[in-house]
């Protein structure tokens, strides 16, 4: 089993019921804020529902409740008023031999078509975004937003060219690194440690590409020198699309208070994370974890490839060992310590909503997109304003985006 695979596994465990005390809405505050959703424009940054595209039995269209590999479907999408988001083509991390290259290249281009496949079969309920525009247009006609994004640029390690097809064929976002190094840059999780000290020179013309291109450059996963080498670099503005604030947890993986007001300076938007093992300690044990491997190992030993139908066992067995080997599980009111967290010191018009659906997100009193209103009853409780939640659910990602697409349209168009 791939760390990818282990730390959703662990994650999808923290999703589970919970009877301790967890933050409560009312009927009412419920009901305002699910009415003030349907007119948002509710985008979130990291959708990793992809990777269910190609699973057996897999529909977009069927709800998939009470399954550990799914938490994103169109009824759940209608009921949560979800109209989407940054669809993600995530490639795990091989060996960097050069045959990896190879099939890191080719699980990217697959994983593309998967999303294309889904865009084709479904004409009237999803469609593809291309501007930041697009956005407000597919929600008008009724339809679902699909944004591309790459999560771990290792696709292109081989031919870093085929980054004009993917611009071409939908890349709107892009993140260089995932859990261990790569060709381009450091990870924030890479237990060797730095091997570039920020981007490598590759990383570094990979990213003013993307720039040329117009496409926006995601820094999440990626090491605290990775975010000092864009910092520097770029002349527009990047995003975080799913991290959140170290000085809550002091996790690698999420954003120090200095680096989130230089983000903010610099007009860049953090969206805030649901993976559990970012937000809190778990206080996971040896036992838990072997525990874990052994009823991977019982459904087949691969995540990846198991069917929807698998995704059933896989949370009841889940279930059964929170009650053998209990974990500390993230609810709304430790997501809610990130955000408030992130919000006082980046301010409204620099945050958003990154939960890392289907890649291990949730909470376990949010564990799916159907109760998205319950971050929006939040907002309003704490008295911010109808334009500045809509900003906070795709206005500030939108914003960065069109400053990306304007910056490349200026720099392609030749001076008179």
């Amino acid at each position: 089993m791939t760390l990818r695979s282990l730390s959703l596994l662990v994650s999808l465990a923290l999703c589970t019921p919970l009877a301790a005390h967890a933050i409560e809405f009312t009927p009412q505050e419920l009901a305002r804020a699910s009415a003030l959703q349907k007119t948002l424009l509710t985008l979130d940054s990291h959708l990793d529902t992809p990777a269910n595209f190609h699973r057996a039995g897999f529909d977009i269209q069927q709800r998939h409740d009470h399954n550990a590999l799914s938490q994103v479907d169109y009824p759940r999408m209608v009921e949560g008023a979800l109209d989407g988001g940054f669809w993600a083509i995530y490639t795990d991390q091989g060996d960097r031999s050069e045959a990896a290259h190879v099939h890191d290249r080719d699980a990217g281009l697959l994983r593309l078509m998967d999303i294309r496949a889904m865009l084709a079969a479904h004409p009237d309920t999803f469609q593809l975004a291309l501007t930041a525009a697009d956005a407000a247009r597919i929600k008008a006609a009724g339809k679902r937003v699909v944004y591309i994004s790459m999560e771990n640029a290792s696709p292109l390690v081989d031919d870093p060219s085929l980054l004009s097809f993917y611009h071409l064929a939908g890349l709107r976002l892009l993140s260089t690194v995932h859990f261990a190094n790569n060709e381009f840059a450091d990870s924030a999780t890479d237990k060797k440690g730095a091997e570039w000290k920020g981007l490598s020179p590759a990383g570094k013309a990979l990213v003013d590409e993307a720039v040329r291109l117009g496409i926006v450059i995601d820094q999440s996963h990626a090491s605290d020198a990775v975010f000092d080498d864009l910092l520097e670099r770029m002349p527009v503005p990047f995003v975080l699309s799913h991290s959140s604030a170290k000085a809550i947890y002091n996790h690698p993986r999420n954003l120090d208070d200095a680096r989130l007001k230089q983000l903010a300076k610099a007009g860049g938007v953090i969206q805030v994370n649901a993976y559990g093992g970012y937000l809190i300690d778990t206080g996971k044990t040896e036992a838990r974890a072997q525990a874990e491997d052994a009823l991977m190992k019982q459904l087949g030993g691969d995540y990846d490839g198991m069917t929807i139908a698998q995704g059933v066992a896989l949370k009841q067995g889940l279930d059964a060992l929170d009650q053998r080997y209990p974990l500390r599980k993230a609810t709304l009111d430790d997501f809610f310590a990130h955000f408030e967290h992130i919000l006082k010191v980046v301010g409204t018009e620099h945050a958003g909503i990154g939960l890392d659906w289907d890649g291990g997100g949730g909470l376990a009193d949010l564990p799916d997109v159907s109760q998205l209103p319950k971050i929006t009853a939040w907002l309003l409780r704490k008295g911010y304003s109808e334009k500045q939640i809509a900003g906070i659910w795709g206005g500030n990602l939108l914003r960065v985006m069109a400053q990306a697409q304007a910056h490349a349209d200026k720099v392609a168009t030749p001076k008179k």
